[in-house]
């Protein structure tokens, strides 16, 4: 017997997958330019009702936007009344109309990357668009119960009148699947393995049996599911075969050139600056260009000239390292500096980012200074800087 969900009957906190922002002592009246990190469907309305408002395309079921508003949302653009659409997403536009293809059909959606590739950014934009909320998250640890995918149960109601309707507590998913939505799990490969395959009947039949009461929750159309995962960071689980088969993988690269990269950290740096309200950095772009340098070099194992091989430490030194390095670097130059971005401000973060492995790590850190860093034109205070750091 179906089993309707209604989502204003759940109180988040008897959930371990309550939305994010939710936490505990939190005062119920923060309003959204409180927010440390507004979500996506916040902090973008503006943009979000301007593409609704000239999208003339055809929408899916229960979609807020057409898969073109969609792409467009994530990756920038001008709409015909003049409004200016920020890029959320830096790189090939192919990858993210696949990515909203992939959500207008019955096909989840898995978003796989090395970390720091914008997964997880992706994830909440896409569901932002999609469904207007972002927030119908399960994330994923190493202690992800069933129940944040399937559904709970309120103890105090289940010991007082057994398994019940009242007694239930929805998970996102279930959620999502009742109300014709987006939902997402972040780290998917990081929750065990017999957890994980709870998803392959919701995927492939979509519909959640409630066994307890005898009945289920059947996926109304419009709902989907975007996943997150990546195969290069310690403590992951493989997807089974069966669950991997569910899920259309669209794999995010790294930024292709130096100058996507800078263009992806400045963006970020100053969203990320203009919520903490650090001031703007001028000239920054100098050392935001440097760190992002020294980042590739030491991840692609060679010099952007190609003239010399280098060894790559253990970290992945990823694109959202460079972006907190610098993020870092311009609040040291605000509140101990001038307020401008200089080489001591982002050394101290660069030699963390570098060294994780205080043995090997440190050994190929001043190799690259010695061998590299000193020799290069126009770089001797970023080397003074990060030997300073170093000893």
């Amino acid at each position: 017997m179906p089993v309707s969900v209604e989502p204003t009957s759940v109180d988040p906190s008897q959930n371990g997958s309550a939305p994010a922002n939710a936490g505990a002592g939190a005062p119920a009246d923060v309003t959204e330019t409180e927010a440390l990190r507004p979500h996506a469907e916040d902090a973008f309305a503006g943009e979000l009702a301007a593409l609704a408002a000239q999208d003339d395309r055809p929408r899916p079921t229960r979609w807020k936007l057409s898969p073109w508003a969609v792409a467009t949302y994530l990756l920038g653009g001008t709409l015909p009344d003049g409004t200016v659409i920020t890029p959320k997403y830096v790189g090939p536009r192919r990858i993210v109309e696949v990515a909203v293809t992939t959500l207008a059909t019955d096909r989840a959606l898995l978003l796989l990357g090395v970390p720091g590739t914008a997964k997880t950014w992706v994830s909440e934009h896409l569901a932002a668009a999609v469904s207007g909320d972002s927030t119908l998250l399960v994330q994923g640890t190493a202690g992800t119960p069933e129940e944040a995918i399937r559904y709970g149960w309120n103890y105090a109601q289940l010991l007082a009148h057994g398994p019940s309707r009242d007694a239930l507590v929805p998970s996102p998913v279930m959620r999502a699947m009742a109300d014709g939505m987006t939902a997402r799990v972040e780290e998917l490969t990081r929750i065990p393995a017999d957890v994980q395959d709870t998803l392959i009947t919701i995927l492939s039949e979509k519909t959640l049996p409630i066994p307890e009461l005898g009945q289920e929750v059947q996926a109304v159309r419009g709902f989907n599911l975007i996943a997150t995962a990546n195969d290069r960071d310690r403590g992951v689980n493989d997807l089974s075969s069966a669950l991997r088969r569910r899920f259309n993988t669209v794999v995010l690269p790294l930024p292709e050139s130096p100058e996507a990269e800078v263009d992806i950290v400045s963006r970020r740096v100053d969203q990320i600056g203009r919520s903490l309200d650090l001031p703007a950095a001028p000239d920054g772009l100098d050392e935001i260009r440097r760190v992002v340098t020294v980042f590739r070099e030491l991840r692609d194992g060679v010099t952007t000239d190609g003239r010399t091989k280098l060894k790559s430490p253990s970290g992945t030194l990823s694109t959202a390292e460079a972006i907190s390095v610098v993020t870092n670097g311009l609040a040291l130059s605000a509140h101990f500096g001038d307020g401008v971005l200089r080489p001591d401000d982002v050394a101290a973060g660069i030699l963390g980012a570098v060294v994780r492995d205080p043995a090997a790590d440190r050994v190929i850190w001043q190799e690259y200074l010695e061998t590299v860093v000193r020799e290069r034109d126009g770089w001797k205070d970023f080397y003074r800087a990060c030997r300073e750091v170093s000893v």
